[in-house]
């Protein structure tokens, strides 16, 4: 543990919901639930005015409805999230070199790396540092805060959490063991419900007691790994460092399902989906890897998973489609699924192409493509091609759907977001995060003028102004009003894919035919008037 408290720790307070309050001035000091939608969904973040009621993050949505049944219920939009987020590293970034992530919206600094702070700095210089932290932050994004400074990483973290919402904690050296022993032994990291209730039936229960029981008791009730580590934090000995790059060991994607999947050929195309998906995200993140894994939840929340270690790194779509295919294949699926996913594991920043496995897909493939040549148009299964004729079959694309929260753009009202629908109806709230409170405004669902678009920004320049104002429009005649970014070149990332409810960081669950949904809590109900969207993270 360090003598002075360089280490930060920043928590941004209440994230996905203090960014839609931000985005959506109807809803700026009124309850808002931010998560998936459905009977399924969960809790991913309440904001501090419904948390008054009980709502808390990991909660199931069903429940968090009857505690708060005038919240706003809204499908999370993580490209917004992510856009604030990249603002808020980079104004950590400026304070040292060694920022460390850990999600979006929390990361610990070593400001003793930053060449901020002068030889032998005081607290009040250290704490000035964090408090220049935390104005930037809600001059960049309009959102608050949380820091908490110390010597170790795990007090920093303690520190922010007392700080909370919208503070400064800073602990003094020397005062580290008078302020942990008498916290349950479960504020220590590491210590979930299973080792707490080991330590509990040994009667111990805080921090100060985890340290007087000693190591010796410790690695005899815990094993020897973790019962020495444990000591080391009840004692308030922590010398992890700040880690700059965090490599991450696996990149997957699930969705959750509203009912249980039964029909065996659905569970081959979502698992298809899902590792279309899964690759999307390892391609985006540059990586590559050598193996594939899928998991299955079954209806009696039974959970398994299958993995196959292919010959080399790939990031090939085929290639991870085709293991994910033949292990789901050996998955009996038919008694009901309620959740499935697909990772890759074993990353690597290059690709080595398994040809064997590349053969295997290509001949699939032209398999496939044969037997749909040689089937007659309209035969069982296989709608008929357009005319009459034996051209390619018609397609019917499946219907908008329309989740509270989302971003939308009308031809005549311009931008606005869905507050929501049902019954054939989608109700809209116009407005922006530089406007005063919008109008609402009902339109069938299919309504031309009516198109999904991407989030406006919060993010501020540097001279105040919304990230991108001025800038022109894409036929250039005028400059985007408010700083909105033009509607030309949308396109709908936030919708959710059909058939499933993302479970990964993205929750965008699915309604079933005929639900409505809508959020409350802005001043009106939705069309269908009730509210149907779930919520999320703390």
């Amino acid at each position: 543990m360090r003598g002075s408290p360089t280490i930060l720790h920043l928590d941004m307070d209440a994230f996905y919901a203090a960014a839609e309050q931000a985005a959506k001035p109807s809803l700026r000091g009124k309850p808002v639930v931010v998560g998936g939608i459905g009977p399924r969904g969960v809790v991913s973040t309440a904001s501090y005015e419904a948390r008054v009621f009980g709502v808390h993050s990991a909660m199931a949505t069903a429940q968090a409805r009857r505690l708060c049944p005038n919240a706003a219920y809204l499908t999370p939009r993580f490209t917004l999230y992510r856009q604030v987020s990249e603002r808020v590293m980079e104004l950590l970034g400026e304070l040292s070199p060694l920022v460390e992530p850990l999600s979006l919206d929390e990361a610990f600094v070593d400001l003793e790396a930053g060449g901020r702070l002068p030889p032998a700095a005081t607290s009040a210089q250290i704490r000035a540092v964090g408090e220049r932290l935390r104005r930037d932050i809600q001059a960049a994004t309009g959102l608050s805060g949380s820091v908490g400074l110390a010597g170790s990483k795990m007090l920093a973290k303690i520190a922010s959490e007392a700080a909370k919402p919208d503070g400064l904690v800073l602990i003094e050296p020397g005062t580290e063991l008078e302020l942990l022993g008498p916290m349950p032994v479960r504020t220590i990291p590491g210590v979930g419900p299973a080792t707490a209730e080991t330590l509990r039936r040994a009667g111990i229960g805080t921090v100060a007691e985890t340290a007087e029981a000693g190591e010796a008791e410790l690695v005899r009730l815990l094993g020897k790994a973790h019962g020495a580590g444990l000591y080391a934090l009840a004692t308030g000995h922590d010398d992890r460092p700040v880690v700059a790059e965090r490599d991450a060991k696996s990149i997957s994607v699930e969705d959750t399902f509203q009912e249980d999947v039964t029909d065996r050929t659905r569970v081959q195309l979502e698992i298809m989906r899902l590792a279309d998906r899964c690759v999307q995200r390892l391609r985006a993140a540059g990586r590559s890897g050598r193996t594939v894994v899928i998991k299955v939840r079954r209806y009696d929340f039974s959970t398994l998973t299958r993995s196959e270690t292919l010959r080399g790194p790939t990031d090939d779509p085929g290639v991870v489609r085709e293991a994910a295919g033949r292990l789901i294949e050996g998955v009996d699926t038919t008694a009901g699924v309620r959740l499935l996913g697909v990772g890759v594991t074993g990353l690597a920043d290059y690709t080595q192409e398994d040809l064997f496995a590349q053969a295997a897909t290509a001949r699939s493939e032209r398999e496939r493509e044969e037997a749909a040549a040689a089937r007659p148009a309209g035969a069982a299964g296989e709608p008929a091609a357009a005319g009459g004729g034996t051209g390619e079959a018609e397609w019917e694309a499946p219907p908008r759907r329309w989740l509270p929260g989302l971003d939308v753009r009308h031809t005549e009202f311009g931008e606005g977001w869905v507050q929501g629908s049902g019954v054939g109806r989608v109700t809209v709230r116009f407005e922006t995060p530089w406007s005063a409170p919008g109008r609402v405004r009902t339109f069938p669902v299919d309504d031309p003028d009516l198109e999904p678009a991407e989030p406006l920004p919060l993010v501020r320049d540097a001279d105040g102004r919304p990230s991108g104002e001025g800038r022109p429009t894409a036929d250039g005649d005028r400059p985007v009003a408010d700083g909105r970014p033009s509607a030309e070149g949308r396109t709908p990332d936030d919708r959710p894919p059909a058939g499933g409810q993302p479970s990964e960081p993205e929750i965008r669950p699915k309604s079933g035919p005929g639900e409505a949904s809508g959020a409350a809590g802005a001043g009106e109900s939705g069309a269908g008037d009730r509210p149907g969207a779930e919520a999320s993270r703390p």
